[in-house]
């Protein structure tokens, strides 16, 4: 979800702070605010996504009560787009047709992804800072600086606002400390400030006319042993997670998740003759890399938000484990 403008605030000027035992116990509990804030506090605003020569702006209205959260985004630019997200799920309205899609199974937040980190996990291949104090969107933010060690992974620069932790700008840095993305607030209402009517008026267009997403036909099961692993990964990351997945005419894929903490990186391994034809070797789309292999007559992807280099590392060392 992209959305970019440019917004200059004001630096109070504090120095960055160097890495200490107590700074990370420090940024450990400011992460875990984020992630409370972020999903359970009422917010609105307009969030500006900036990615190479590509600027969108989107409004967003995150309200929580006693039936959950409840979530709405329009864009302001580009094509038109509106998503309200509930506990029912998620709906989508787009296009100049203003076609109306549902989706009951989906009920993840829309706002980009953060790094929700494990600062324990995470401390080998990251340093972590707390840094200067900038004005943004009439708020103070606190930054945060989240910097790899090494090439294999992203940056990040962020800002939160000291009393409850909501993030407030959040760039992605490249492996010598360019931006390669920001997302800020340019302006933000929060708690009693949000007007719920905002909400309430998606939730009135959405519920018109609405079709639903096919369900799902395929049957997903996890299994305790893979049928392929990465003998190669770079410092830090691990295997997060794995599942099979099996449908009714027998195709299946085969789904690895490795970690280090902050960045992921998904493997899909599935039979040539059912994935569609695409050109091997390593592609991009904004900041995200993949590459494409193909191995024993399966084609495996390497996809991550992280540098080419990582993707391709652990493209090259996939393999079927030996039984």
């Amino acid at each position: 979800m992209n959305v970019k403008a440019l917004l200059v605030a004001f630096c109070l000027g504090l120095a960055v702070t160097p890495f200490s035992d107590s700074i990370a116990d420090d940024a450990d509990q400011w992460l875990e605010r984020m992630g409370s804030a972020m999903s359970q506090m009422n917010y609105q605003g307009t969030l500006v996504y900036v990615l190479d020569d590509r600027v969108e702006t989107i409004r967003i209205t995150h309200m929580v009560d006693e039936k959950g959260s409840h979530e709405r985004l329009v864009s302001v630019s580009g094509v038109p787009r509106e998503v309200l997200r509930d506990s029912e799920g998620a709906r989508w309205l787009s296009g100049d047709d203003r076609e109306v899609l549902a989706n009951a199974s989906s009920s993840r937040s829309f706002f980009p992804e953060l790094p929700l980190v494990n600062t324990s996990e995470a401390v080998d291949s990251y340093a972590i800072q707390l840094s200067s104090i900038q004005r943004i969107a009439g708020h103070t933010g606190q930054q945060l600086d989240i910097v790899p060690r090494d090439k294999f992974r992203y940056g990040y620069r962020l800002w939160l606002e000291p009393e409850s932790g909501l993030l407030l700008k959040w760039e992605l840095t490249g492996v010598d400390g360019e931006t390669l993305a920001k997302l800020m607030f340019t302006d933000l209402k929060m708690g009693s400030q949000v007007d719920p009517a905002e909400l309430q008026s998606a939730r009135e267009a959405l519920d018109a006319d609405t079709s639903q997403e096919a369900p799902e036909k395929n049957k997903v099961a996890s299994w305790s042993s893979t049928s392929w692993k990465a003998s190669k990964l770079p410092p830090g990351f691990r295997l997060a997670s794995h599942r099979n997945q099996a449908s009714t005419d027998e195709a299946f894929y085969e789904h690895l998740v490795y970690s280090d903490g902050i960045a992921t990186v998904s493997i899909y391994i599935e039979p040539a003759e059912n994935s569609p034809a695409m050109e091997e070797g390593l592609s991009q789309w904004g900041t995200t890399h993949a590459f494409i292999r193909e191995v024993d007559g399966k084609v495996v992807t390497v996809l991550g938000d992280v540098p080419a280099a990582t993707v391709q590392l652990i493209a090259d060392s996939v393999n079927p484990v030996a039984h």
